[in-house]
């Protein structure tokens, strides 16, 4: 049954994949640049989703910080090659979303999903290798899912300037680490502290997104207070948080 199990992360990819295949293009909506953030401070625009993503450049420094130090530490050896991108992608993260949501546009949104992308190919590259992936293939498994997570952004943006935007390939690298690391975990025992504090972290990143299609409608319901992408934004950087915490604790073991 063990062994079974252990095809399950590789089946649901495959399906994953191929459903996205089957459905064809899923493009941008027409209206995807319209958010309800138009708060102006100290001649900023759009502030609070401008300033919400100070979050994550302040995660990402705190996990180098504690981390880079701790690199060679066992509990996070197998796996620190991609969580260094993961948090170098949390640092990207904060300049390109920033410098997206002064001005939305196509052109600058580029430079928002690149670093997220690349976010999330380093998570998902750092719990492959300390589950499932054989050490002498983490740098070439890692560079292929850091070259995709590039090319799913870039293969958005030219078939949008092509008429029919597809993010098909950049959906699936933003599915695969909420559904694939808490399998990996499940199958291979996994400390009960990780699966907490990786579920919790997924959890909080899946609020995030619904907050993020409920973008005018929370403006709404909190009296103009916050709108749903700036609370996406933070969010999910407290799911970042979540994950570097994990990884600090098990370098204190």
């Amino acid at each position: 049954m063990k062994r079974l199990l252990a095809y399950f992360p590789s089946i649901f990819t495959l399906l994953c994949a191929s459903a996205l295949i089957a459905h064809g293009p899923i493009g941008q909506p027409a209206d995807y640049h319209a958010f309800a953030d138009h708060a102006d401070f100290m001649g900023i625009a759009h502030a609070s989703d401008v300033l919400s993503n100070l979050g994550f450049a302040l995660i990402g420094l705190w996990g180098i910080l504690k981390l880079w130090p701790q690199r060679h530490h066992p509990g996070i050896l197998p796996g620190s090659i991609g969580y260094a991108i993961f948090l170098v992608g949390l640092i990207l993260t904060a300049l390109g979303s920033s410098y997206y949501h002064l001005a939305p546009d196509n052109a600058r949104l580029l430079w928002d999903r690149l670093p997220i992308a690349l976010a999330c190919a380093g998570l998902l590259a750092g719990a492959w290798a300390e589950t499932t992936l054989p050490p002498g293939r983490v740098v070439f498994a890692t560079t292929l899912l850091a070259v995709f997570s590039i090319a799913s952004v870039f293969w958005w943006y030219f078939t949008e300037l092509n008429g029919q935007g597809d993010l098909r390939p950049y959906l699936l690298l933003q599915i695969l680490p909420i559904v694939l690391i808490p399998l990996w975990q499940a199958i291979h025992g996994t400390a009960t502290e990780d699966r907490l504090w990786f579920g919790a972290a997924f959890l909080l990143y899946i609020f995030a997104k619904l907050a993020e299609v409920n973008d005018h409608a929370l403006l709404a319901i909190t009296n103009m207070m916050i709108s749903g992408h700036t609370l996406k934004h933070l969010l999910a950087a407290a799911a970042a948080a979540a994950l570097v915490h994990r990884l600090i604790q098990r370098t204190r073991a």
